[in-house]
């Protein structure tokens, strides 16, 4: 008996100092989003498919923001104004500070980051400010694509920088209560690229904008006059609806901007093009300051 307890004692000596020192495996951070807030300030983390990011939002003067998302080895940093619509952001590799640029499993575990976001911070301008830009941002750096450098300073004026399509987004952007089965058209979401420039019909798609019916992730499109899921290529200026069509951020997130611009990139990466299409990038940039910038529609 006393030798198996002094062997049963051993093992659980050498059990316990094996975890004190760290033993053979870490445990696995818990999936999820670890939010922490208070005046000014808005900070967490994010696990995700076995990716971490660290993040921070905190107002360093009266109404200017400073934002830090780390993550895979880098840093995305920003700084905005949001009265005056101006922000620099940037993002570099750490521990060398060199240019980087975000890849595939970046960028999804940022649309990762923006969903959770979304989910857990309330919708629009109830949101802290802090907050809101973090999210702002989070979608931006999440639809960035390869050949748009990080390192850049966006520049943004509602009528200049940015025009408001708020009218076409009725009942909360819904085919619901009065707008059920009302159609409000926007022409033409558009585009230029190797098929033609943007006057080019099979460039234009006739847009329902707003969170209308969508299929299996996918939207739908009006075949003489059928609707169909799928995506259109290149047709000459079909109707289309579904999936926050004209809505800045990726997907229906948790701010409700509908603009020209962002309409504009919703009818590029929609029409025969990818997210990080290289056709759709001046599209990008040109809605990146509605993004940042542009109001709340509701």
């Amino acid at each position: 008996m006393r030798k198996a307890l002094c062997t049963a004692v051993a093992t659980l000596m050498l059990w316990a100092c094996g975890g004190a020192n760290g033993g053979d495996t870490a445990p696995s951070k818990q999936e999820g989003l670890s939010l922490s807030a208070e005046a000014g300030s808005t900070g967490g983390s994010f696990v995700h498919g076995g990716g971490e990011v660290t993040f921070s939002s905190r107002e360093v003067e009266p109404g200017v923001y400073r934002l830090e998302v780390r993550l895979r080895g880098m840093t995305l940093t920003g700084l905005m104004d949001p009265a005056s619509g101006v922000s620099t952001l940037d993002g570099f590799a750490d521990g060398s500070a060199t240019d980087t640029q975000l890849g595939d499993a970046d960028r999804e575990l940022l649309a990762a980051l923006y969903g959770a976001l979304s989910a857990e911070l309330p919708v629009g301008d109830a949101a802290a400010p802090e907050a809101m830009y973090l999210r702002r941002a989070v979608s931006l750096w999440s639809q960035n694509p390869d050949s748009v450098e990080l390192k850049r300073s966006v520049l943004g004026e509602q009528g200049r920088g940015y025009t408001m399509l708020c009218s076409y987004t009725k009942c909360n952007g819904r085919q619901t209560g009065s707008c059920g089965g009302v159609y409000n058209w926007y022409s033409y979401a558009k585009h230029d690229c190797n098929k033609g420039s943007f006057s080019y019909a099979g460039n234009q798609q006739i847009a329902q904008l707003g969170d209308h019916a969508s299929c299996g992730g996918d939207e739908y499109y009006l075949n003489g006059s059928t609707w169909v899921c799928g995506e259109p290529d290149h047709w000459s200026r079909p109707k289309v609806m579904g999936n926050c069509f004209g809505r800045c951020g990726g997907d229906c997130g948790g701010d409700t901007q509908y603009t020209l611009d962002a309409t504009n990139h919703d009818g590029c990466v929609r029409n025969g093009h990818m997210l990080v299409s290289g056709y759709c990038d001046d599209q990008f940039v040109s809605a990146t300051d509605d993004e940042l910038f542009a109001p709340n529609c509701y």
